[in-house]
Order: C-alpha cells, then structure tokens, then sequence
C-alpha cells in the first residue's frame, strides 16, 4: 500500500462545479485535472495553449506535483504537454494551468470539465552540490544521446 499525504485544494471562484482531483482506482498513480474554461476552446494542429484547472494545492514540504499528459488524449488525438512533464512546486500557491498542444491532424475541442492531465505526487530530495576536478569512472562514460546504437 501506498504513503498517504494530506494534499489542501483551493477552488477558483466559479470553479466549484467541477470535480476536484481523484484517484479513478486503487492502484491508480495519477489524478485527472479538469478543464476550467469559460467557453468551448479548439485547438488547432500545431497550436499550444495555457488551460486553467481551476484549482491550487499545498504540498507538504519535499514533494512536488507532476503535471503530465493524458496517455489517451496522446494515442487518439496527438494532445500532449508543450513541456513534457510540468512541475509544481511544494511552496507555490497559484492556480495550476497546463500547456497543452495539439500534435495531431484533426482540431480539438476543449470543453469545462473535460480531462485534460494528470497530477501524480512525488517525494524530492534537494541535492548538495560539491565541485569537483574528477568524476568517477563507468562502462557508459560519457557516451551521450544514442550511444548504444537503435537496435
């Protein structure tokens, strides 16, 4: 069984109609977030825009939220996040908004209340940083992007 958190949500003003986050099952890692928009919003092939979810959280401090996309929205419409994965922040305390983007061929209509991400809470650790003159060695080294060849 997974740790729980106590995770505070904020509702935007006008936003109280829409479903708070939730997890859809058991074993579920992520929660959806809404759209909070006003008006029926197409997103064009090749378009991106800032959608809000009506709603802010507070974090306990060593945890962040990743903002991530739909893997349903990816496989039949191409909809994704501009930013591949967004992070919020333990002390940040605004409205959470996600960059969507519409990698696909055909427009996309967003409508209030339509699933738009998903939300899954992970411990962080901050690191401490030392310079160093050396690092140490391993079998990959400084092999970078691709090294190991496609197949």
């Amino acid at each position: 069984m997974s740790e729980k958190i106590k995770v505070l949500i904020k509702q935007s003003d006008g936003a109280e109609d829409l479903q708070l986050p939730k997890y859809m099952t058991p074993g579920a890692a992520g929660v959806d977030l809404y759209a909070h928009v006003t008006r029926e919003i197409i997103l064009n092939p090749g378009e991106y825009q800032l959608i809000s979810t009506g709603i802010a959280i507070e974090l306990p401090e060593g945890f962040e939220a990743q903002i991530r996309g739909r893997s349903g929205l990816a496989a039949k419409y191409g909809i994704g996040l501009v930013n591949g994965i967004g992070t919020i922040d333990a002390d940040y305390r605004g409205e959470i908004k996600v960059i969507l983007i519409n990698w696909g061929t055909q427009p996309f209509i967003i409508q209030r209340g339509d699933r738009i991400a998903q939300m899954v809470i992970q411990r962080i650790y901050q690191a401490e940083f030392g310079l160093s003159d050396h690092l140490s060695t391993t079998e990959r080294g400084v092999g970078g992007f691709g090294h190991t060849g496609q197949k």
